[in-house]
């Protein structure tokens, strides 16, 4: 590498993080902040580490010489100090702290003794090593140039760390390197500017420096100096600031470089113009330059920021000095101006005011987002859950109020709005019917109406400044409270920030609407669990766009659903019974459907087949699901879908047919009944069990559970068991398969049914006296339709259903 491309910081960073073992990280370090060479390093033991000082901690490590040949002692070439050939001196060499500790662990982790070399490879090892690295550092951060880096380029960027980013002593550098002469290091060495060389000789003239006018003390001559005089000695001196010296009536008499560059003026262009043609239009027209210059008089000096303009008219940020000069005398002898380009800080100023105004704003609505959280946590009803979202989300200063619109179908049910307006006022459905936009209306009802839902995430419109409404400049959004294919109306709110709704906050207030949605459906549900009446209604559906209903129409075949699955938010097991048709024909028609993913046969008897269909997307019985109903029973056949569901007594029929029809519109209401619920207590639950067990089933179950065989890990094996039993290994795994079906069959049977699937088995015995098992006992995997009541109640009948079980 030339001087010029030597190896930066973050290069050097970039080839620790390409290190990919702790000895590559530790060789980079050695060479890059010690200064060791590869030759050096293969003869490096822990035991030259050694601690110079206790408080604090500091290291050196004691360098030992070497005889190799390669990459030895120093030379120089115009990019810097570099390797060549030769035996390197004995030396004592700076160890960073940092580094120390690093070596002590890579020792201790390694089981290396003092008299043990850290890096038990040859110095061409070392050098390999450096240059995988590099090739690695190079392709994964795409720096081609990262390639070429060998060991010494390490040293060079550890001379020029020293010298230039540390100021170290050059010989200091020298000694801790093993460089042989300064004039390896020379390059590292720029040539002093201006300042820099009058700096260094400062103490030469420290007898004679001159004091600022009113200071005790004198130069050589015994008398003070004037003001003048001393400005003079800034405007030679000064390359930060723009000096100019003014006379008594504000003129320029003269300024320094600095000036002329900041302004863009050539010297003869300036000198006799007023300090006014340095200030805005406006500025001048108001007077205040030479109000400006009258103030530092007056107090002794003034200090401004403000605009200031180039000579090409544009404008620049400054920060401005005046103080005024007095001649040896004492008598005013003009200003001298300090000027300081501060674009750069009230840029930054600026971009930090305006990232915490944003953050003061993300904070706001996190607040919000918190209070709707904790809202919908203590919600007994859907009117609970929608009053005390608006009343969380207009509390705060984020938004001024926020309205829920049950609008389904053709009609509006109701409104649940809070209120947050200048006047504390409340708002009513009157007020925010004025507010709303009149496009919004045929926005919000196309969503419940499923004509154009908005993709999820997505507010339904985009908002709308109101300038006249309520003396307020507001803004307004609004998003779908959805669960699957559910919605349940639009959440609304209204902001006085004229920079609201951002794409983050949009796709917050989305993921807001979904989740008033899921407690709607999680509060519809719990009600459901908890209530001794329910509500049973049968529903048919004869809209193709259900894949069942298309398959039977085409088929002319018979479905039978014998239980629904929930795997997902929007995937679902259907375990079903075919009819009239071979699963073949059914399976190619599902290929082509995109919300079939997969299916396959499970069960095949004289009267039909048993299938496995996993379902994405919407059906019939899922959005029904969704609106905390739970299917008993589903049949298709004939192109329609019948489907008996119970909901809790005090569920708004019209509501859940409404939802039903915007996603099938070819469903109605066949009929509605009231019905009590049958609770099985835990007695009956285990009474039933021990009718369905044998004793050698429970006999075995017992043994294994006490056993410890279902713990993880298991406690004893199953030959163990059978072992303690005096059984054989596969005579247990058959009592306690048998056990199991039979306990998962008491867990997921509706008790209701077990009397008629009794007699079913009896009927089905054949003359040898053989028992054929009936479609009610033949398994299913996760019970029959019958049985998604029992799933439901127990908390099984999908996730938001398990939840409120849970509570």
């Amino acid at each position: 590498m030339t001087a010029e491309a030597a190896l930066s910081a973050r290069e050097y960073d970039s080839l620790l993080d390409a290190a990919g073992t702790y000895r590559e990280v530790l060789v980079l370090r050695c060479c890059g902040e010690v200064g060791l060479r590869p030759a050096e390093l293969a003869e490096l033991t822990v035991g030259d580490v050694e601690q110079v000082r206790i408080d604090p901690p500091r290291y050196v490590v004691r360098v030992p010489a070497t005889g190799d040949s390669t990459d030895r002692t120093d030379s120089t070439d115009s990019t810097g100090p570099t390797d060549s050939t030769g035996p390197t001196q004995h030396r004592t060499a700076y160890l960073p702290t940092g580094v120390e500790q690093e070596l002590r662990r890579y020792a201790r982790s390694n089981g290396l003794g003092a008299d043990d070399h850290l890096f038990d490879v040859t110095p061409r090892r070392l050098q390999m090593l450096v240059s995988e690295v590099a090739t690695r550092a190079s392709d994964r951060f795409d720096r081609p140039a990262l390639a070429a880096t060998s060991s010494s380029d390490l040293r060079q960027y550890f001379a020029r760390r020293a010298l230039v980013d540390h100021d170290i002593n050059p010989r200091a550098v020298k000694t801790a390197g093993g460089w042989q002469s300064f004039e390896a290091l020379e390059s590292y060495l720029p040539e002093p500017s201006d300042t820099e060389l009058v700096d260094a000789f400062e103490t030469v003239e420290r007898p004679s420096t001159p004091r600022l006018a009113g200071a005790s003390g004198s130069g050589r001559t015994g008398r003070p100096m004037s003001d003048d005089s001393v400005v003079r000695l800034l405007l030679a001196a000064s390359d930060r600031y723009a000096l100019v010296r003014l006379d008594e009536e504000g003129y320029v008499e003269r300024w320094n470089r600095s000036a002329a560059a900041l302004f863009g003026y050539r010297a003869g262009e300036i000198v006799g113009t007023h300090v006014s043609a340095f200030y805005t239009d406006e500025a001048v027209e108001d007077g205040i330059p030479d109000q400006t210059l009258s103030a530092a008089l007056e107090a002794a000096g003034t200090e401004q920021e403000g605009w200031r303009v180039h000579s090409d008219g544009s404008r620049f940020r400054a920060t401005e000095v005046i103080s005024p000069l007095r001649d040896d005398r004492g008598r005013h002898d003009g200003y001298a101006v300090f000027v300081r380009d501060s674009s750069a800080q009230h840029e930054v100023l600026e971009s930090v005011r305006t990232e915490r105004d944003e953050l003061q704003q993300a904070v706001g609505i996190a607040e919000r987002y918190r209070a709707v959280t904790a809202a919908l946590l203590d919600a007994n009803d859907r009117e609970e859950v929608e009053s005390r979202v608006c009343d969380a989300l207009a509390e705060g200063e984020s938004y001024v109020f926020s309205w829920i619109d049950r609008t389904t179908g053709a009609s509006r049910e109701g409104w649940r709005t809070t209120s947050g307006v200048r006047d504390g006022s409340e708002v009513d459905a009157t007020t925010v019917d004025r507010l709303v936009p009149s496009e919004w209306e045929a926005a919000e009802r196309a969503v419940v109406d499923g004509e154009s839902a908005p993709e999820r995430g997505a507010t339904v419109s985009v908002t709308t400044v109101l300038d006249e409404q309520l003396d307020a400049e507001l803004t307004l959004a609004c998003v779908p409270l959805t669960y699957g294919d559910t919605t349940y109306g639009t959440l609304g709110v209204a902001t006085a920030r004229t920079d609201a709704f951002s794409t983050d906050e949009r796709q917050w207030l989305a993921t807001v609407g979904r989740q008033i949605g899921s407690a709607i459906t999680a509060v519809r549900r719990r009600n459901l669990l908890l209530s001794d009446r329910v509500v049973e209604l049968d529903v048919r559906c004869r809209d193709t766009s259900s894949f069942f209903v298309d398959a039977s129409q085409r088929l002319g075949c018979r479905f039978e659903l014998e239980s629904l699955v929930p795997i997902s938010e929007s995937t679902q097991l259907y375990y079903l019974r075919l009819e009239d048709a071979p699963p073949a024909d059914v399976f190619d028609l599902a290929a082509d459907d995109p919300g079939i993913e997969d299916c396959r046969l499970l069960e095949t008897d004289p009267d039909g087949w048993r299938i496995e269909v996993v379902v994405e997307g919407s059906s019939p019985a899922r959005t029904l699901t969704e609106h905390g109903l739970t299917v008993l029973e589903a049949v298709t056949e004939d192109g329609a879908t019948t489907i008996t569901a119970e909901a809790a007594a005090e569920a708004n029929v019209r509501t859940v047919l409404e939802g039903l029809q915007s996603v099938f519109p070819s469903s109605s209401l066949l009929g509605k009944r009231d019905a009590e619920r049958t609770v099985q207590t835990a007695r009956e639950f285990r009474a039933g069990l021990e009718e369905r067990l044998t004793e050698r089933q429970v006999t075995a179950l017992r043994a294994a559970y006490f056993a410890g065989y279902y713990d993880w890990p298991r406690e004893s094996t199953a030959e163990e068991v059978a072992d303690a039993m005096g059984i054989s290994s596969p005579t247990l795994h058959n009592h306690l398969r048998k056990g199991q079906h039979e306990l998962l069959r008491t867990f997921f049977d509706d008790p209701s049914r077990e009397q008629g699937v009794r007699q079913a088995a009896d009927s089905s015995r054949d003359s040898s006296g053989r028992e054929r098992r009936s479609d009610g006992e033949r398994k299913t995997g996760a019970g029959t339709v019958g049985e998604q009541r029992s799933r439901t109640e127990n908390g099984t009948g999908s996730t938001a259903g398990k939840e409120q079980g849970d509570q």
